[in-house]
């Protein structure tokens, strides 16, 4: 372990250390989304150090975890740059895909022998990794298909039992809070209710909202739960896990 990793190791613990140590924890089948917004624009290395060791201690606890990351801003200004290029909506695509398992890479390597050595290529690799007990890692997949996507696919093929949605949001709003002063956060909401707050309806190179359509369709259709939490800080990942009250819950 690098002395930067160690001392990240070190913080996470005596951070979460009580929670850690008195709880029977109840196992779980956890896919964790960290949007490119939140460790990716800009990249955020202090913060991914703080996944990792938040993802280490979940699954020392004995649940069962898949993340995927986004690409964030640095994948939005390649889509640009093909765009600008005469390129095609799949090929900006497959350039973001690319930066997002560059970024799924560096967490294979923070997580060491946790994960599985390497980034999953595909769901089927992802459900194989995750059912062996290591932390399965994915970026994007293919064009058309944004990473939250891929997340719900990952909870679909696993039988997940909760979806994380790390963002830079504090959660669902009843309208974009960057552009909306009175945007209102929601505590709960439904899935019915849920596009009612989405500003597109459709997936487009560089989707850049809450949940993707797509995705809430797939996790809608298995039922699964869905807290979206402010990524920034990752006690509100493991809040979320723990049944916590954080960010917005969508049932």
């Amino acid at each position: 372990m690098s002395n930067l990793s160690a001392s990240f190791s070190k913080a996470f613990y005596l951070e979460f250390a009580i929670i850690h140590f008195s709880r029977d924890a109840v196992k779980m089948r956890l896919i964790l989304r960290i949007g490119g917004s939140v460790a990716a624009s800009p990249f955020n290395p202090g913060l991914f150090g703080k996944y990792a060791e938040l993802l280490k201690a979940l699954n020392k606890e004995g649940h069962h975890l898949a993340v995927v990351v986004g690409g964030g801003a640095l994948a939005r200004e390649f889509i640009k740059i093909a765009r600008d290029l005469g390129l095609s909506e799949p090929v900006q695509d497959e350039v973001a895909i690319s930066v997002s398992i560059l970024y799924a890479q560096l967490f294979v390597e923070m997580l060491g022998e946790t994960g599985c050595g390497t980034v999953s290529l595909t769901i089927e690799d992802a459900a194989e990794c995750f059912e062996r007990g290591k932390i399965a890692v994915m970026g994007g997949l293919k064009p058309g298909m944004t990473t939250d996507t891929v997340a719900a696919l990952i909870a679909e093929s696993v039988d997940a039992s909760l979806y994380v949605k790390a963002t830079d949001q504090d959660g669902v709003y009843d309208k974009d809070p960057r552009k909306h002063a009175d945007a209102v956060k929601l505590e709960r909401l439904s899935f019915e209710d849920l596009p009612k707050v989405l500003a597109k309806d459709k997936h487009s190179a560089g989707i850049h909202q809450v949940l993707d359509p797509e995705a809430v369709k797939l996790l809608k259709k298995r039922k699964v739960k869905v807290v979206v939490v402010n990524g920034c800080e990752p006690k509100n990942v493991w809040a979320a896990v723990k049944g916590e009250k954080v960010g917005t819950l969508i049932e």
